[in-house]
C-alpha cells in the first residue's frame, strides 16, 4: 500500500479557494475512483470533489467550514502499488498520523526534492450523480457513464437508475414547481407566492417525526444550516429531518431549531391540519419563512463563496453598464385560457406547464425583433456582437440566492421541451446540484419578482449581456376595454438594458413585442 495526497482542484473558471462544506467519507471508508468524497462550494457554485483512486480513506487534511485554498492537501488515500505509478509515490508506509508524516519527509528528504502530490482533472465525461444514486446503480449493476454519455450535461438522479433497471416506467417528473414563477396558477395567487419559500413542489414525507435523534451516518443540509448547528451544540446527523433530496435526509435550519429545543420537528398529518385552522398559522408560516436561511437579527454572517460571487457581478454590472429601465403591463386573458387547455394534455405527458416556458418563447420572438437586446459590447474592440443564438437565463432563488441556469438554443426547443428543462434545471439549481456549465453562456435573462407578489422592480442585467426581463405577479386588476372598465387577469413587465448599446426606443420596442405574444400566445405558433 502507498499514501496518495489529494490537493483541492481548480474546479473551474480560476477558482482560487472554496468552503469545505461536507465530508461524505471517514478515516477507513473504502472508495472508488469517481466516488464524491466531499462537498465544496467557491464563488461560483457548490460542487462534489470525486476520489481519483481505488482505496481507502486514510486521513482527512481539512474541516467542514473551512475554507480551503486550490492545490492545498484535502485529504490522504491509501492505495494499492498496482494502482498508481511507483514514482509518485508518498511513502510506502501504512501507518497514520506522525510516524507516516515522518516517513514521509524522510523519503522525500533522501530523494533530494518533495516528490509530487496527486493532481488529477476532473474528466470531461464526469459522471453528475449524488452518492446514494451512486449506491443505487451499484447495487443494481447500472452503468452511469453509460447513462451519462446518454443525457450530457444533465445530473443522474435515482429515477433515472431505475428506469434503466426496468423497475419503473420511464417518465417525466412533474412534481415540480418553479422557484421563481413567472406569475400565480390561474386559480390560486396565494399557493404561487408560498412557492417563492418553498423549498419543493411536492414536499416528501417527513423523514422524521420527533425529536429523538436521528443518529444517521450521512446528512444533507446547507452551509447556514450547518453552522446553526455548531453554534447551538448539535451533532447534525442526529436532527431528524423534515426533507428527502436525491433520497437522502435533508435538515433545515427549522429542524435544527426545534431539535435544540427538544421539540417535535415535524407535525403529523393530523396536527398540520389542525394547525391550518389556528389562527397563529400565519405567523408561524412567517416565522419560517423568514428564519428559512438560518439567519438571525444580530448575527454576522461571511461574505463569500456564491453570496460574494453574486456581489461582486452585480457591482461590476451597475459599475460598468449604464442601466435603463422600462415598465409596462400586458393583459393575458388568452394565455391563461391557453395554458389552462394545455395543462392536462402536457401533464399526461409527465411535463408540469407553467406560464415560464410561454415567456421563454415570447421573449426569444422580441429578441429576434430587436436584435440589439440580445447582444454584448466589446469594449477592448469597440465592436457590438449581435447574437444569433438565443441562450435563456432563468433566474432561481436559492438558499445561496440566486442561481441563473441557462437554457441553450431556445428557439429551437418546443413548448413542452422548453417546459421539461426549465423544471429540471431549476430544481437543481434551488438545491445546488447544478452543473457549473449549465449556468454559463446566456444571451438574456428572466427573472420574477411576481412569486413574492410584486410587482414592477429595476433589474440589474447578468453582464455582459444587454438586457434583462422581470416578470410581476399575474393577478386580476382593473382594465380598460373598450372604454369599459374590467377586471382581467394582467402581468407588469420590467425591461432593465444596458444603454450603451441600446436606446429606451429600441427597449420599449422590444417590451412592446413581448407583450403582443403573451397577449396571443396562438402568435407564438407562427414561430
Amino acid at each position: 500500500m502507498v499514501r496518495k495526497e489529494f490537493e483541492l482542484p481548480d474546479v473551474g473558471e480560476g477558482v482560487a479557494e472554496g468552503e469545505l462544506v461536507t465530508w461524505f467519507v471517514e478515516p477507513g471508508d473504502q472508495v472508488e475512483e469517481d466516488q464524491p468524497i466531499a462537498e465544496v462550494e467557491t464563488d461560483k457554485a457548490l460542487v462534489e470533489i470525486p476520489s481519483p483512486y481505488d482505496g481507502t480513506v486514510a486521513e482527512l487534511r481539512a474541516e467542514e467550514g473551512e475554507i480551503v485554498p486550490v492545490d492545498d492537501v484535502i485529504v490522504v488515500f491509501e492505495v494499492d502499488d498496482a494502482d498508481v505509478d511507483a514514482t509518485s509515490d508518498i511513502s510506502s508506509e501504512t501507518d497514520t498520523g506522525d510516524a507516516a508524516t515522518a516517513s514521509t519527509d524522510s523519503s522525500e528528504s533522501a530523494a533530494g526534492a518533495p516528490e509530487p502530490t496527486a493532481q488529477p482533472e476532473l474528466p470531461d465525461g464526469r459522471v453528475f450523480a449524488s452518492p446514494s444514486v451512486r449506491r443505487l446503480a451499484r447495487e443494481n449493476g447500472v452503468d452511469l457513464a453509460e447513462l451519462q454519455s446518454s443525457n450530457p450535461g444533465t445530473r443522474i438522479d435515482e429515477r433515472a437508475v431505475l428506469e434503466a433497471t426496468g423497475d419503473i416506467e420511464s417518465t417525466e417528473p412533474d412534481g415540480w414547481v418553479e422557484a421563481t414563477p413567472p406569475a400565480a396558477d390561474d386559480a390560486d395567487t396565494d399557493a404561487a407566492q408560498a412557492t417563492a419559500t418553498s423549498p419543493s413542489a411536492s414536499s416528501p414525507e417527513p423523514v422524521a417525526s420527533s425529536a429523538d435523534a436521528a443518529d444517521r451516518e450521512r446528512t444533507l443540509a446547507m452551509p447556514a444550516t450547518r453552522q446553526l448547528a455548531r453554534e447551538e451544540g448539535v451533532n447534525i446527523d442526529d436532527v431528524p429531518a423534515s426533507e428527502e433530496r436525491d433520497g437522502e435526509p435533508f435538515v433545515t435550519p427549522e429542524d435544527v431549531r426545534a431539535f435544540a429545543a427538544g421539540e417535535t420537528t415535524v407535525a403529523s398529518a393530523g396536527s398540520a391540519a389542525d394547525s391550518e385552522s389556528s389562527p397563529a398559522t400565519g405567523s408561524a408560516s412567517a416565522a419560517a419563512a423568514a428564519a428559512q436561511d438560518g439567519l438571525q437579527p444580530g448575527e454576522t454572517v461571511p461574505y463569500r463563496g456564491v453570496r460574494r460571487s453574486i456581489g461582486e457581478q452585480m457591482a461590476t454590472s451597475k459599475f460598468t453598464a449604464p442601466h435603463v429601465s422600462h415598465h409596462d403591463e400586458v393583459e393575458v386573458s388568452d394565455l391563461v385560457d391557453a395554458r389552462g387547455r394545455l395543462k392536462e394534455t402536457a401533464e399526461e405527458l409527465g411535463v408540469k406547464l407553467t406560464y415560464m416556458p410561454f415567456v421563454v418563447k415570447a421573449v426569444v420572438a422580441a429578441l429576434k425583433s430587436v436584435p440589439q437586446i440580445n447582444a454584448e459590447l466589446d469594449e477592448e474592440a469597440e465592436e457590438i456582437h449581435l447574437k444569433d443564438e438565443y441562450n435563456i437565463g432563468i433566474a432561481v432563488a436559492s438558499d445561496a440566492g440566486l442561481m441563473v441556469p441557462v437554457i441553450d438554443d431556445a428557439d429551437q426547443k418546443s413548448l413542452l421541451e422548453l417546459a421539461r428543462e426549465i423544471n429540471d434545471k431549476a430544481a437543481r439549481a434551488r438545491d445546488r446540484t447544478i452543473g457549473l456549465e449549465e449556468m454559463q453562456g446566456g444571451t438574456f435573462t428572466i427573472t420574477n419578482v411576481g412569486a413574492i407578489g410584486g410587482e414592477y422592480a429595476s433589474p440589474i442585467i447578468n453582464y455582459p449581456e444587454a438586457g434583462i426581463l422581470a416578470l410581476g405577479s399575474l393577478d386580476e386588476r382593473p382594465w380598460v376595454d373598450d372604454g369599459e372598465l374590467v377586471v382581467r387577469p394582467t402581468m407588469p413587465i420590467s425591461m432593465s438594458v444596458d444603454h450603451r448599446i441600446v436606446d429606451g426606443a429600441d427597449a420599449a420596442r422590444f417590451t412592446n413585442e413581448v407583450t403582443r405574444y403573451l397577449n396571443n400566445p396562438e402568435l407564438l405558433l407562427l414561430e
